[in-house]
């Protein structure tokens, strides 16, 4: 979920070498862009700038919308970091950017240091997303894992302890368990951890750790023993290279026996617990702006279709209004308390956020 020094290139600023070519989710959908500039480096012809900085895995979705958005206004200039969210975050919370992209809720820490800076914003919840658990094709032991296994494999007790995939289930072979998963700046190594170990960051160390999903994938497909974690659209992307391995959460009540990640199954929420929200957050004062408000309204509306078209899954029609009305009243803060999200739900947090405003 993380890519530090990338920058996209709707404008024409520097581009380090290795940012090309790495989000092959949603990219088809885009063409690139360059805008004129003045030798001093400033846009010309009075060219408004939005800066939206955050998660590689939101990136698709908002590099979508931009794409469609500047074809009818070309006045509108979209620069779009790739610092994973908790890289963006920092950078929203001292008022650096406008927008930042997040594939887990804004942490407390973050939501203080808004405060302290006098940056109240706005929280837009625009898709779903599930968390990919996969191994090499070649794996035939595999045929679904627990949390509680996933939880053995993964938590900070088993680096160094946990290495072969005997040691999981009985029965499974004494091969060497080779790991690949986000680094610690990412959304996505946050929300897995809290979901699966219980805490956001405990997580064992000794795995191969990148700031690009698809070196995950790249990975997880080249040895047999391999297991690795990412966003469903890279899955998908890349379904021919690996197997998807469905997980049991032990609760019936949401769906019996191993579920794996689907639009139906993310969506209904049984994909538990690796089902979560992908947002972006806008700074208040940005949004106050025509142009940036514009944006946003052109975002919500056309996610639906854009969301879907680079590989995620939509929300609900009606939540997709709450969130409409959410930003037509520019109702500011969070709905998750302390950004806890694992074992919520999106609908009712909403209409809980909606009801409290009424009264």
């Amino acid at each position: 979920d993380t890519h530090k020094t990338a920058q996209d290139t709707y404008t024409m600023q520097p581009v380090p070498a290795e940012s090309h070519g790495q989000f092959q989710a949603g990219k088809s959908h885009c063409s690139q862009h360059g805008e004129n500039k003045t030798g001093n480096g400033e846009a010309s012809d009075k060219q408004l700038i939005l800066k939206v900085d955050g998660s590689s895995t939101v990136y698709p979705i908002t590099e979508a919308v931009a794409e469609d958005y500047r074809a009818a206004n070309p006045q509108l200039q979209v620069t779009i970091g790739i610092s994973g969210t908790g890289g963006g975050m920092k950078k929203f919370t001292v008022g650096e950017i406008d927008i930042c992209n997040a594939s887990r809720p804004i942490k407390k820490s973050e939501n203080d240091l808004c405060i302290e800076k006098n940056i109240k914003y706005i929280e837009l919840p625009i898709a779903y997303d599930g968390l990919a658990v996969t191994v090499n094709p070649n794996n035939n032991w595999v045929d679904y894992l627990t949390v509680a296994e996933l939880k053995t494999i993964w938590e900070a007790a088993a680096q160094g302890k946990i290495m072969n995939w005997s040691q999981i289930r009985k029965g499974w072979p004494d091969k060497p368990i080779k790991l690949f998963g986000p680094g610690t700046d990412s959304g996505t190594f946050d929300y897995f951890t809290e979901a699966v170990i219980g805490k956001q960051g405990d997580s064992r160390g000794d795995y191969t750790a990148s700031e690009d999903d698809n070196v995950l994938v790249q990975g997880v497909s080249s040895d047999d023993g391999s297991l690795g974690y990412f966003g469903l659209a890279y899955y998908e992307e890349n379904a021919s290279k690996l197997k998807l391995v469905p997980i049991d959460d032990g609760n019936e009540s949401n769906g019996a026996g191993p579920i794996a990640p689907s639009l139906e199954t993310v969506q209904n929420g049984t994909y538990a617990p690796l089902s979560r929200v992908l947002l972006i957050y806008a700074n208040s004062a940005a949004e106050g702006k025509k142009e940036v408000k514009d944006f946003l309204h052109f975002y919500i509306e056309n996610a639906p279709t854009l969301v879907k078209e680079v590989g995620f899954i939509p929300l609900q029609s009606n939540i997709y209004a709450i969130v409409a009305q959410r930003l037509e009243n520019d109702v500011t803060g969070s709905i998750y308390t302390d950004g806890h999200e694992v074992g919520t739900n999106l609908e009712d947090l909403l209409k809980k956020t909606k009801s409290d405003i009424a009264k």
